[in-house]
């Protein structure tokens, strides 16, 4: 069994203002993952997106992630407890934020932009793919530091006691996500980037990322702990698992029309 590190949740403080892990991680997501889209723009040599408009889309995917993330963990996780207690959604120091809510108001942000300023959305939509794993990443750890949304009792060597997850060991599922969700798919995506055949067929990053993502969070549910107020649904698939689903069906779905139309574009050879 490891043992559990027990970092303290608050980076730093000065006085009253207190600075949180879990805030750092989204500061580092988005200006890492800013920073990084500046480097692939210039790997389509010209052409929109250009350096600007992935300045200008960062405070868009801000406010995508955050609203739909809170949104989201209110409509797929808390009903019931925010339709008592209304002025608490706001409360966002509190906690509470769902990833699949935080991908559809980014969903929501790429059309709105690419529409307003005239971009080509799915060539927008694989270049901000390829940088979510980031914030993925350095989230995950987050709520790794957090000891929160552990995983499932084990007897295996990697089990940790979490506080609050009682005294015996469970799975450190959110490192199992950093690893999957966060560096793997950066990798694979990353990879997927540098092919020229894959830039020139727009779709094909953004649908490996919804697919990528959601099957690596539909295993990684097999071992986090399920949210106690939802249990399984059906008894057989946590709400990770079940939001998870169209993204696969959408990511394959994605890929698969790119490779049609870039066949078609090349007289039916892909």
């Amino acid at each position: 069994m490891w043992e559990f590190p027990n970092i303290d949740p608050v980076a730093f403080a000065f006085g009253p203002v207190v600075v949180r892990w879990y805030a750092l991680a989204y500061v580092a997501g988005f200006l890492l993952g800013w920073r990084y889209s500046l480097h692939l723009v210039g790997l389509y040599k010209g052409g929109r997106p250009d350096k600007t408009d992935i300045d200008d889309f960062l405070t868009w995917a801000m406010v995508g992630v955050l609203l739909g993330g809170r949104l989201g963990y209110v409509l797929f996780y808390q009903t019931a407890h925010y339709l008592a207690n209304p002025g608490e959604v706001l409360m966002l120091w509190q906690g509470g934020m769902s990833f699949h809510g935080g991908a559809a108001g980014v969903i929501i942000a790429l059309v709105v932009f690419s529409y307003v300023r005239k971009i080509p959305l799915l060539r927008l939509s694989d270049i901000v793919c390829t940088c979510l794993p980031i914030g993925l990443f350095f989230g995950r750890l987050a709520n790794f530091i957090n000891g929160e949304l552990f995983g499932r009792v084990t007897d295996a060597p990697i089990g940790m006691v979490f506080p609050g997850g009682g005294e015996l060991p469970r799975h450190p599922s959110q490192l199992y996500e950093a690893a999957l969700e966060g560096a793997v798919l950066f990798v694979i995506l990353a990879v997927l980037m540098r092919l020229e055949f894959v830039r020139a067929r727009p779709g094909i990053v953004a649908g490996a990322f919804l697919a990528g993502y959601g099957i690596f969070r539909s295993f990684v549910e097999f071992f986090r702990e399920p949210d106690v107020q939802l249990g399984l649904i059906g008894g057989l698939m946590s709400m990770g698992q079940l939001l998870s689903l169209p993204m696969i069906i959408a990511g394959v779905f994605f890929i698969t029309r790119a490779l049609i139309k870039g066949a078609a574009k090349n007289g039916g050879h892909a």
